[in-house]
């Protein structure tokens, strides 16, 4: 039996929500594997048929994670100073705020083209910083120029989340002052 307020929440439209605030939850303790349509559905106070309305399968619902990623870090880099080497950082900070959300955004978990919306999620993240190298570096090949700044942060973001980078190779520098750095000489180089 569902308390007042989780069958309020059903009938207002917030269902699909509170799965995905709990599939967040779960995702930042355990990452993807810690994620279970039974255990969203018990964490967010549900019915464990409950998912089902909104997501067929586990993998549809960790699609809709991923897509969620990517919108919000499309959000945060719209948000950022103007430049590709602002983009760059952003993107670095979200990896290692979020290396579970990271991880499924990127991971070859869910193939893209069985979820149109992650998909176009994806795309849309790419396109903003397609635009940045082109406005950073307008006579260069934008595929292989887009391509070569892709690689760099995100080669950097795994170096640090993997705790690649000792102290010999930081200098003792900070996450954000080497991405900083990293990306202001790829600029440069462009």
């Amino acid at each position: 039996m569902s308390t007042p307020s989780q069958s309020q929440s059903y009938h207002h439209g917030e269902l699909k929500p509170a799965l995905l605030t709990a599939a967040a939850e779960l995702l930042g303790e355990g990452g993807a594997q810690a994620i279970s349509l039974r255990e969203v559905a018990r964490r967010a106070g549900v019915s464990h048929n409950a998912p089902y309305r909104h997501f067929p399968d586990r993998d549809s619902l960790l699609a809709a994670l991923a897509a969620e990623g990517f919108v919000e870090l499309a959000g945060r880099m719209a948000g950022t100073a103007e430049g590709l080497a602002a983009l760059g950082q952003c993107y670095v900070h979200f990896a290692l705020e979020q290396p579970g959300r990271f991880a499924l955004m990127f991971g070859a978990t869910l193939d893209k083209a069985r979820y149109p919306e992650l998909q176009q999620a994806a795309q849309a993240l790419h396109q903003r910083l397609a635009q940045a190298v082109h406005a950073a570096a307008p006579e260069r090949d934008p595929l292989v120029a887009t391509l070569a700044a892709w690689s760099l942060v995100h080669g950097l973001a795994h170096l640090l989340q993997d705790r690649q980078l000792g102290e010999r190779m930081g200098a003792g520098l900070s996450a954000e002052e080497l991405s900083a750095r990293v990306t202001a000489l790829f600029v440069e180089g462009l």
